[in-house]
This record gives structure tokens, C-alpha cells and sequence, in this order.
């Protein structure tokens, strides 16, 4: 939304009408532009921001699941070995 340019009497009085309305003008579609190219700057820094983003929750949960692979292979490791002892101290104990 352009901001419209108010000029001080004096410059209209020196002027004219016409010149100071087109130099109003002038500043507006300035300012216009100025706008339109903050705002697509702004959205390809932000599609950036947000393919980094992305790509960023992409590695970690990469290796959260390796992660968490990892620890279900020590858990059934640790799980398989106090298994294997409990069972091998009931027989030894039932063979009294």
C-alpha cells in the first residue's frame, strides 16, 4: 500500500499543481516498486529458509531412526542374553 507524499504548501506555491501531484506520483510508484521487490525477495529468502528447514528435519530424523534401530538391536541383545542366563540357572537349580 503506497504512502502518499504530502508536501508542504511552499512546494506546490513554487511549483505548481501539476509538477508537485507528478512528482507524488512519482514517489508512490517508487515506493510501489521498492514494495513489489522487498516482497519477492522476501518470499525466495523464505522458500529458501523453508527448503533448509526441511532438509534439516530430514537429516535429523535420519538419525533418530538410526538411532532408534540401534537401540532396539541392544535391547533384544540385552533381552536375548538375561534370557539365556535365567534359563540356564532354572536348569541348573531343577537339576538338584
Amino acid at each position: 500500500m503506497p504512502v502518499t507524499a504530502k508536501l508542504s504548501r511552499n512546494f506546490y506555491e513554487r511549483f505548481g499543481d501539476e509538477i508537485a501531484d507528478e512528482f507524488v506520483n512519482w514517489f508512490n510508484a517508487v515506493d510501489s516498486t521498492y514494495q513489489n521487490q522487498l516482497r519477492e525477495l522476501n518470499e525466495l529468502n523464505w522458500q529458501r529458509f523453508r527448503g533448509e528447514l526441511h532438509a534439516t528435519v530430514a537429516q535429523s530424523e535420519a538419525r533418530l531412526s538410526e538411532k532408534f534401530a540401534d537401540l532396539m538391536k541392544w535391547m533384544f541383545i540385552y533381552w536375548t542374553g538375561t534370557v539365556l542366563s535365567l534359563g540356564g540357572l532354572m536348569i541348573a537349580l531343577l537339576r538338584r
